[in-house]
């Protein structure tokens, strides 16, 4: 029996190794033969994620067609990957792709690292801070006062608890959109949000549109959903949106979905203006065209007297073009997990109607601690204090990027919780890979994009700062000279030291 789950055609194989940039060559060193690139850029793939494991491999006559290559150097290349344990081959099954055994299995999105591993390893992968205390405790202190009334009840609230729900409403109401409790579903985390919308409106087949780059876990969410993704590129800079762009895509490839992240996007920063978001929703409208906007950063402003624009809600008040997904995971704290839907009184309930068969509700006490910061209880103060620490990493981090790699280029935010960051002509796979050797982890560019795109950018979060900012420059430093050098593919030269915040 075959021991491959998916298959890897070999046009789509082609044009994920043509996205990756060779390793320089360092003073002295010549290129690798061609079989040996080619295996180093599967086995890069497959590190990656971007191949998955357990994926077949095109027959080796296919592979040589498509990258215009010997078939030998194809053969000699899958018997590189089979020696070094990243392919397995059985006769009249084909070759599938795997990992030596003790190496962990890659993600295709962005896991968080196991606390256990902290000591060693410098962790630049989740873009999230630690709890803002004392208001975590104390909203859980809040919470438990609450709760007897809940716990003589089911305990199951597939819409969120009604009070949540009125709370989410007024905040919404207060930032100048009218906004009913029916228009609120409360959902665990914005990824539970964005898979309820996913199975909705984005059945296997349907096209969705979204931003190059954008958030690789969403990105990744969708393709295991069967949507087929359509890339949309982001303005130069920090500058939003490429609005003739969104027209065009909108009118030629008429996208079931589109998600945008309008307020300091997940990775650039970008900010999207009042015009940008108007003309958006109006495109989308045109279009027949769901607009899923994403808000999770909207209160992570982190300048002083910067005039937020409008949500883009508030161009279309009723919910029926925009679907507004917020959570508290970034503003306040990832463990939290709770998210919420905005969107008109009809689609909710069919949301509602469809969570039946999923998690049928979100947990109870949770709710209650969100709800009870957010009605006084210091979610005003938590957010100034999360605001503060990712100002202050933030600089950090960028003096520290300028200090030791000054060829690496990007443009500040002015909030959010990324830096997208672009790597003076080296490849991010290989960096993420070197990364890890010398004990800092970060997501490659490809990662937030479609089809192997921004081979040449790594994106960096503002989670740590201070002297753990300066060690995490250096070690990335370090990677890029393991690349210069072509030993980043070779064995570790030294363990990386503990470090400790």
């Amino acid at each position: 029996m075959a021991q491959w789950t998916s298959a890897v055609g070999p046009a789509q194989l082609a044009r994920q190794l043509a996205s990756q940039q060779p390793a320089p060559a360092g003073p002295g060193t010549r290129r690798p033969p061609a079989y040996r690139a080619l295996a180093d850029g599967i086995r890069l793939l497959v590190l990656e994620g971007r191949v998955p494991v357990a994926a077949r491999l095109p027959a080796e006559r296919e592979l040589a067609l498509a990258l215009s290559v010997s078939r030998t150097t194809v053969a000699a290349a899958y018997e590189a990957l089979r020696a070094e344990g990243f392919l397995e081959s059985r006769r009249g099954a084909g070759s599938w792709t795997t990992v030596p055994a003790g190496n962990p299995l890659p993600a295709r999105g962005l896991e968080p690292l196991p606390p256990e591993s902290l000591g060693s390893m410098i962790d630049l992968g989740c873009a999230a801070l630690p709890a803002p205390e004392p208001w975590l405790s104390r909203g859980f202190q809040g919470a438990l006062e609450e709760l007897p009334p809940y716990a003589h009840t089911h305990g199951d609230y597939p819409a969120g608890l009604p009070a949540l729900r009125r709370t989410l409403a007024d905040r919404y109401t207060a930032r100048g959109i009218p906004t009913m409790p029916e228009q609120i579903m409360v959902t665990t985390g914005a990824m539970g949000a964005m898979d309820a919308i996913c199975h909705l409106f984005a059945g296997r087949g349907e096209r969705v549109a979204v931003e190059s780059p954008s958030y690789a876990n969403i990105l990744q969410l969708m393709r295991e959903a069967g949507a087929r993704l359509v890339p949309v590129a982001m303005a130069e800079g920090l500058s939003g949106w490429d609005l003739p762009r969104w027209r065009q895509v909108l009118r030629d490839a008429a996208p079931r979905l589109a998600y945008v992240v309008a307020d300091f996007h997940n990775p650039t920063g970008a900010l999207a203006d009042e015009d940008q978001r108007r003309a958006l929703v109006d495109a989308a409208r045109s279009a027949g065209t769901v607009l899923v906007v994403d808000e999770t950063m909207s209160e992570l402003s982190l300048e002083d007297g910067l005039e937020m624009p409008r949500p883009v809600c508030a161009f279309d008040p009723a919910g029926s073009t925009v679907l507004t997904v917020g959570s508290a995971s970034k503003a306040f704290w990832a463990g939290m997990r709770i998210g919420w839907v905005r969107a008109a009184p009809d689609v909710i309930r069919s949301l509602v109607a469809a969570r039946a068969y999923a998690d049928l509700g979100t947990p109870v006490l949770e709710q209650l601690a969100v709800n009870w910061l957010m009605g006084g209880g210091g979610w005003r103060e938590a957010v100034a204090l999360r605001r503060a620490q990712a100002r202050e990493n933030r600089d950090a981090l960028v003096a520290a990027v300028h200090r030791e790699l000054p060829g690496w280029e990007f443009a500040v935010p002015l909030g959010g919780l990324t830096l997208w960051v672009r790597t003076g002509g080296l490849s991010g796979s290989r960096l993420a890979e070197a990364g890890e050797r010398v004990g800092v982890r970060v997501p490659s560019g490809p990662r937030f994009g479609v089809d192997g795109a921004f081979e040449g950018y790594v994106r960096l979060p503002f989670t740590v700062g201070g002297a753990v900012a300066d060690e995490a420059a250096v070690r990335l430093a370090a990677a890029a000279r393991r690349i210069r050098s072509g030993a980043a593919g070779g064995p570790v030269a030294e363990e990386p030291r503990t470090f400790v915040a």
